[in-house]
């Protein structure tokens, strides 16, 4: 019974505690419960609040604080992820939580009494920023033709694509000066000048009347053309025109001046800013690690063009490697020396035989001139033209055929190549100025003979209407006055026929060229006897060199001019917008990637220095026009002065006050200018010796930085060579100091043994132990021994 009891107190003890425990439990729920609606309570009031714009503060002013540090350090971190040398997976969750954490706490700081301001300007900074990306975007969709650029780039890598960028960079340029001469030399003349036919420098001889407006004599910019505002010859020489008192002569004179200067301008800045973006690197140190790191470029996005960057890589590999042996082979020096000699005898006779056929076709085109042009055909009149076009065309050719006798390196034959080219285009290019020059000459003795026979004409005139003895005056139709030759429109004449010239060339060229040689290929492929596409003549290659080359012989010409033939940077307009559609769609149909892919930055430079050069030589025919020879009497807006700089002093008289004639007069004085010449060249030598001074301390630091770098290394050897030595040493297993106790107590029990002089012998030290010790016992005293090791 007293069990029983006793197990009937311990159920009802159980008993008792699981409902104290399942009252408990029910006690937390209703607690836990009514937290949980008390935080949704107070999230849903905060809610409303927020969206109510309530102005209380939920946040003290230190947590403000501390709140908005912690966002400018997460726009920090996003601003510099970049940066971080952390893996992509790490970059993105960080980045992901910034962005959250940013999104999530910016708003809230700009609730409150005093921050509004801080939310509107988060606000306007956020907006600016796109506002700034969406502008470069649009920007960047402005550049003419930038498809087509990074198309032809991604097929045929960044040097074939450097000459397109070239070409629109020159586009650019003509677009400039195309607005000078039209809105500052045209526009005016075709707008407030007298019309056409109101006096006899406007208007077409009766004799050329009845063939003015035929196609052959407008194609040869003759008849209407020439008595038109695209040339010299139609200006008025009166000093203002219309209601504006538009200047004409004085602006033209500027416009003529101002093109070179703009273009000057222009080509130097561009090769300052080649020059600071070139950074210049020494390629003679690291020259495997230069080539190894940087030689694939990395905007190919073609098969084919990337296998043969990849062989070209390959090669240039090869030859850095067997460079010091190619030096070291013996080769016949004289044999060299011969033909490369002869080489250069060749391409002496090929300058001098073009230079001479160019002026002996001048000369013929003179005669020609004198016995009238329509008793010959075509060939005739456009003889110069054509001669000229087709030496620029075959010439490059046999220098590339003659540069084989050489046996110069790839890259030092490509730089004879191009030397030898733009030789022969500026020889051909001053020849045909100086037979121009003789045709001037020329020209002004005809003008002065006119000029008499004008005398006797106007004695004429004059008597044959007194004779009538008639109120009337006697009118004198202008077609029916006699006039000069005008030798500048002339001069303007023969360069714009030679740039249409050239333009109708390049175009044949191409299409007969490139086009037709490509489709020869493509279908008779498969019915040849060898491989037309690898073997010959197979596709052609982009000419990258000939056609900058011809670009810049071009815009010379254009520079040259435009002075005595406005209408030269429009037609050049057009050129350059055609050639870039029309040679876009030869590289990309006609074309094959070059066998060896060079990188653009390292010609550009050398691209400008020969515009500036070509642009300096343009620049002196056109000043020693306007200095020395006397203007035409009867045309141009110079006519009856005696040099066509006395504009600026008839302006200088009648239009500023007399103090400023004054000053200018002594400006101009030569022996002002002269040594301000001299400071100028002083001030350039010093700037010079400046640059050569930091030149030489910037080579010397880097000698310094160099050598501390192979000290560096050597150090850095040296302490590798002494933790591979103690690595070495430390892989020799040493004994353990309960093993080595044990070992000498039994060595020093044997030698007891066997030696009754009781002397101990010394254990060799750091000996290996090859076998498993015996059984441990409790340790021995150590014998007195030195210590080793």
């Amino acid at each position: 019974m007293m069990k029983l009891g006793m197990r009937i107190q311990k159920n009802s003890m159980r008993t008792g505690k699981l409902a104290l425990v399942e009252g408990l439990a029910e006690k937390e729920g209703r607690d836990l419960e009514q937290t949980r609606e008390s935080q949704r309570i107070r999230k849903r009031t905060r809610r409303r609040k927020m969206q109510m714009g309530s102005d209380e503060d939920d946040i003290t002013e230190e947590e403000l604080d501390k709140l908005k540090e912690a966002v400018e350090e997460k726009k920090k971190l996003i601003a510099t992820i970049r940066n971080k040398p952390w893996k992509m997976k790490q970059k993105l969750e960080v980045l992901k939580d910034a962005q959250e954490f940013v999104e999530k706490f910016e708003g809230a700081l700009g609730k409150g009494k005093g921050k509004k301001f801080y939310a509107y300007k988060v606000m306007m900074l956020k907006k600016w920023m796109k506002f700034q990306r969406d502008f470069e975007n649009f920007k960047t969709a402005c550049i003419p033709w930038e498809m087509k650029i990074k198309e032809i780039e991604s097929h045929f890598g960044s040097s074939v694509a450097s000459y397109f960028i070239f070409l629109r960079w020159m586009y650019g340029i003509n677009l400039i000066l195309f607005g000078l001469t039209f809105g500052l030399v045209m526009v005016p003349e075709a707008l407030m000048g007298k019309p056409y036919g109101s006096m006899p420098r406007k208007t077409v001889p009766r004799a050329e009347q009845h063939s003015a407006m035929n196609f052959a004599t407008l194609w040869d910019f003759s008849g209407l053309a020439q008595y038109s505002v695209l040339f010299y010859g139609y200006y008025n020489s009166q000093r203002t025109i219309g209601w504006l008192q538009f200047r004409l002569p004085l602006s033209y004179l500027l416009v003529g001046i101002g093109t070179i200067a703009y273009s000057f301008m222009v080509v130097i800045r561009t090769m300052a800013k080649n020059a600071n973006d070139d950074g210049g690197g020494d390629d003679n140190s690291f020259n495997f690690s230069w080539k190894m790191y940087t030689s694939w470029d990395f905007l190919i996005g073609n098969p084919e063009t990337a296998d043969n960057k990849f062989a070209s890589i390959t090669t240039s590999f090869k030859e850095s490697i067997l460079e010091e042996q190619e030096n070291r082979k013996e080769e016949n020096i004289h044999l060299v020396r011969f033909l490369r000699v002869l080489a250069n005898f060749l391409v002496m006779c090929t300058l001098a035989g073009s230079g001479y056929l160019i002026y002996f076709v001048v000369r013929r085109s003179q005669q020609f001139a004198l016995e009238g042009l329509e008793n010959y055909g075509w060939w005739e009149r456009n003889e110069v033209n054509t001669v000229m076009s087709l030496l620029g065309m075959f010439c490059p050719t046999m220098f590339d055929v003659i540069s084989n006798l050489e046996n110069y390196h790839p890259r030092i034959a490509l730089r004879w190549q191009l030397g030898r080219i733009f030789a022969l285009f500026l020889g051909n290019l001053y020849t045909f100025l100086i037979a121009l020059m003789d045709e001037i000459n020329l020209k002004r003795e005809e003008e002065k003979i006119v000029q008499r026979n004008m005398t006797f004409w106007e004695a004429n005139i004059y008597n044959k209407s007194y004779s009538e003895n008639s109120s009337v005056p006697f009118q004198v139709d202008p077609s029916d006055v006699p006039r000069g030759p005008c030798w500048e429109t002339m001069v303007g004449q023969e360069f714009v026929r030679l740039t249409v010239s050239d333009i109708m060339t390049s175009y044949i060229t191409i299409l007969t060229g490139d086009f037709l040689q490509a489709v020869f290929v493509r279908f008779f492929n498969y019915c040849w006897c060898w491989d037309l596409e690898y073997g010959w003549p197979s596709y052609c290659e982009f000419d990258i060199s000939g056609n900058v080359l011809g670009l810049i012989f071009n815009q010379g010409m254009i520079w040259m001019g435009s002075f005595y033939a406005p209408c030269l940077p429009a037609i050049n307009v057009f050129r350059l917008h055609t050639s870039m559609y029309l040679q876009c769609w030869a590289v990309m149909c006609c074309n094959v990637p070059h066998a060896r892919v060079f990188k653009a930055s390292r010609s550009n430079n050398f691209y400008m220095a020969m515009l500036l050069f070509v642009l300096f030589l343009a620049m002196l025919p056109v000043v020693y026009t306007i200095v020395s020879i006397p203007p035409s009497f009867d045309c141009g807006p110079f006519s009856g002065k005696q040099k066509m700089f006395e504009v600026i002093q008839e302006t200088l008289d009648n239009d500023f006050p007399a103090w400023f004639a004054k000053v200018f007069g002594y400006v101009s004085n030569p022996g002002l200018i002269l040594p301000f010449i001299l400071l100028m060249v002083m001030s350039i030598y010093y700037l010079n010796a400046t640059s050569k001074a930091y030149q030489a301390s910037n080579l010397e630091l880097k000698k310094k930085l160099q050598s501390q770098a192979e000290e560096n290394k050597k150090r850095s050897k040296k302490a590798a060579e002494k933790a591979t030595g103690a690595q070495d040493e430390s892989a020799i297993p040493f004994p353990t100091p309960k093993e080595s106790d044990n070992k000498k107590a039994a060595k020093n029990e044997n030698s007891s043994a066997t030696n009754t002089s009781g002397k101990n012998l010394e254990v060799p030290p750091r000996i290996a132990v090859t076998r498993p010790p015996g059984p441990t016992g409790p340790p021995s005293p150590r014998p007195p021994a030195t210590q080793r090791g």
